[in-house]
């Protein structure tokens, strides 16, 4: 694909309103090469917490960068045309995902997610990834 491909793609995808076709297509020309593994997610895998603003997920596949850490591909369907400015609690419901605490049991590295609306018209790609830093503490030596 030549620049003008891809800026034309770029465009296709994300200045229109949500098709999954479009999606996957910029997917595989952005990652080259994905596990399709498909699942979809609805009802108890969604915590009742989340279940007020988020219908379904989808994961459309895997993806494992060169250093071997995983990222799963997912669409998240919203119940409502607000739900795509409630940030903090998808950003919330994509970490516990990513925890392995519904849907798959297994631990993420990140996930390259749309965040979709019920008229398809707004939606949000997000790469959401687990930050986990440690703080070392050195505690002083008594003489």
């Amino acid at each position: 694909m030549n620049k003008e491909q891809a800026k034309q793609l770029i465009k296709d995808t994300f200045e229109s309103s949500f098709d999954e076709e479009k999606f996957i297509f910029f997917i595989k020309n952005l990652l080259n090469e994905i596990n399709e593994d498909a699942f979809k997610y609805s009802g108890s895998y969604i915590k009742e917490s989340f279940r007020e603003r988020i219908k379904s997920f989808e994961r459309l596949g895997k993806y494992f960068d060169p250093d071997g850490k995983r990222i799963d591909i997912l669409i998240v369907y919203l119940k409502k045309n607000t739900s795509i400015n409630a940030r903090t609690t998808l950003r919330n419901f994509i970490a516990g995902y990513l925890q392995g605490k519904y849907g798959s049991t297994s631990i993420k590295d990140a996930a390259l997610v749309a965040f979709v609306s019920p008229n398809r018209a707004d939606w949000r790609f997000s790469l959401v990834k687990m930050a986990v830093s440690y703080t070392h503490l050195t505690l002083p030596t008594k003489a």
